[in-house]
């Protein structure tokens, strides 16, 4: 009988090692897919809220003698850039009674006007965009009928001829060039 022989079994600094790398590797792919599901989920944020806004507006030109909100001339936001309006104060008249609440978009900074909703109207048309957005992962296949072609980087204000898109937006009819 051997008094001194160690049967103590245990991992080597090697062996732990290579654990913690493969770890390391595993959590850094799963941070990595967390964040585009994450710009997925914003992004489904803006179209849902951009149509949700737009369905409102129409909702208010039905009840109103075929009239939109109409805050005077100029661009209207919560984004200091804007205006700087309460979130219930951008449109005129909309919340409560045509929506309930006014939404925001997930990363907007009011502060740099920045993923700001943006509004404008004359009465008779209106526009209505998601302007500047910081965190773009759209593409014009996936939406072509939310871009907007008066910010698309290109020479021609009112159509699509760039690939800078930086902006999404719904109009009425006469104010698809605003």
């Amino acid at each position: 009988m051997n008094l001194y022989k160690n049967n103590n079994r245990g991992f080597t600094l090697i062996e732990l090692l290579v654990v913690i790398a493969i770890i390391g590797i595993l959590s850094s792919v799963v941070l990595a897919s967390l964040s585009s599901a994450r710009a997925k989920a914003r992004d489904a944020k803006r179209l849902s809220d951009i149509r949700q806004i737009q369905t409102a507006l129409e909702m208010y030109y039905s009840s109103n003698n075929s009239s939109y909100p109409n805050p005077g001339w100029g661009w209207r936001s919560e984004c200091n850039g804007w205006g700087g309006f309460a979130s219930d104060n951008v449109i005129p008249g909309l919340v409560p009674t045509y929506i309930s609440s006014f939404p925001t978009d997930p990363s907007m900074d009011k502060t740099n006007s920045t993923s700001c909703y943006l509004y404008i109207s004359n009465g008779t048309d209106y526009a209505l965009l998601d302007h500047n957005i910081v965190d773009v992962g759209f593409s014009y296949l996936t939406q072509p009928t939310l871009f907007d072609p008066t910010r698309d980087s290109g020479s021609n204000p009112c159509v699509l001829d760039g690939a800078g898109f930086w902006s999404r937006k719904v109009s009425s009819p006469g104010g698809i060039c605003w």
